[in-house]
């Protein structure tokens, strides 16, 4: 809209127009000055998430500590903008803070005494509720869970199939129908009732401690290799608790899978469903014993037919877990914490 000139108008006609103008420019100038000298509090807030990310682990998972320095995540799995740390002294730099189940003692004692604003801590645990005590200590402790469990906010399996296409099946040469490697038997648990009635129907090749024969590291692979089938028997029961008697002693070694776990559906959500057996597949174990030991060759190739699509990758370096959280840390929960987590892992 333009208003209406008076006649007779000049500029000096009013001396307060100047004044106003140039009052109007200085004050316009110190306000844009203003975001220049001093950012908003919604900058301040963009730059708190600074990269890189700084992840403290309090307490290493495995009794021996890697080489951990700042580039380790870019330089062994090109995760960038991510730095590890163990030390204590950068907890108020640290973006998240791990504290692995394994390390935790019942009390808070040895937890930082204060949490830094917007910090996140991670509870991370990779054994089975079965094995895992005290939990009710932590409640409204943790923002977020890493586990073996699908629905936790950082997902660590023990492995995984990649897609790898092959020409080829491999199958190792196969001297013996069955073996077992077992560390821990108790009577009590359940694989060990599977194993001491399928027994009876056919002979298992016994490794480990439990049966004074351990395998060195070197020697695991190529002694189970030698076995047409694997007891892939966990030490418990729990949704998702599929570890490396899968992973590494079955498949990476070139057997087939006698699994006891979770039920098949939850194992066929990691792995085809004509690559293994599972334990409830058969009315009774001596029909488990039979269909094993009356198998043809041509039968028995065909539970190999995943390797043509796919290979294992296992996980074993918890320097590759603990780089994870740099890639979940974007779509993670903010403010959360879990308030019962024994409920939420016995679930």
């Amino acid at each position: 809209m333009h208003w209406p000139l008076p006649l007779r108008w000049s500029p000096w006609g009013r001396p307060g127009v100047k004044a106003l103008v140039t009052a109007g420019v200085f004050v316009t100038i110190l306000w844009n000055l203003r975001f220049f000298l001093n950012p908003s509090k919604g900058s301040g807030e963009d730059s708190k998430h600074r990269e890189p990310l700084v992840i403290l682990v309090w307490e290493w998972p495995s009794k021996q500590v890697p080489s951990v320095n700042r580039d380790v995540c870019h330089e062994l799995y090109s995760i960038t903008g991510c730095q590890l740390t163990t030390e204590r002294r950068l907890l108020h730099q640290a973006d998240v803070v791990v504290f692995p189940h394994s390390r935790l003692q019942p009390g808070r004692d040895k937890l930082p005494k204060e949490r830094p604003p917007g910090q996140n801590w991670v509870w991370v645990s990779l054994e089975s509720p079965s094995n895992t005590r005290a939990l009710a200590a932590w409640n409204q402790t943790f923002n977020w869970v890493m586990t073996y469990r699908q629905d936790s906010d950082i997902f660590i399996p023990y492995g995984k199939l990649v897609p790898n296409q092959s020409a080829t099946v491999n199958i190792p040469a196969k001297t013996n129908l069955v073996s077992w490697v077992i560390s821990n038997y108790h009577r009590t648990q359940k694989r060990a009732e599977v194993y001491k009635n399928l027994s009876r129907y056919l002979h298992v090749n016994i490794y480990g401690k439990a049966n004074n024969k351990p395998l060195c590291k070197d020697c695991l692979l190529p002694t189970i290799s030698k076995s047409k089938f694997y007891l892939a028997f966990e030490n418990s029961i729990h949704r998702d608790y599929i570890t490396e008697k899968l992973w590494r002693n079955s498949l990476l070694a070139g057997t087939v899978p006698v699994v006891l776990g979770p039920p098949r559906a939850n194992y066929e959500q990691f792995v085809p469903a004509d690559s293994f057996i599972h334990v409830n597949d058969f009315g009774s174990l001596e029909e488990l014993a039979t269909f094993m030991k009356t198998m043809n060759s041509s039968r028995y190739r065909q539970f190999f037919a995943w390797r043509r699509r796919f290979s294992v990758k296992l996980y074993t370096d918890w320097r590759e877990r603990i780089c994870a959280i740099c890639t979940a840390y974007p779509r993670l929960p903010r403010g959360r914490l879990y308030p019962d987590l024994q409920s939420w892992f016995n679930s």
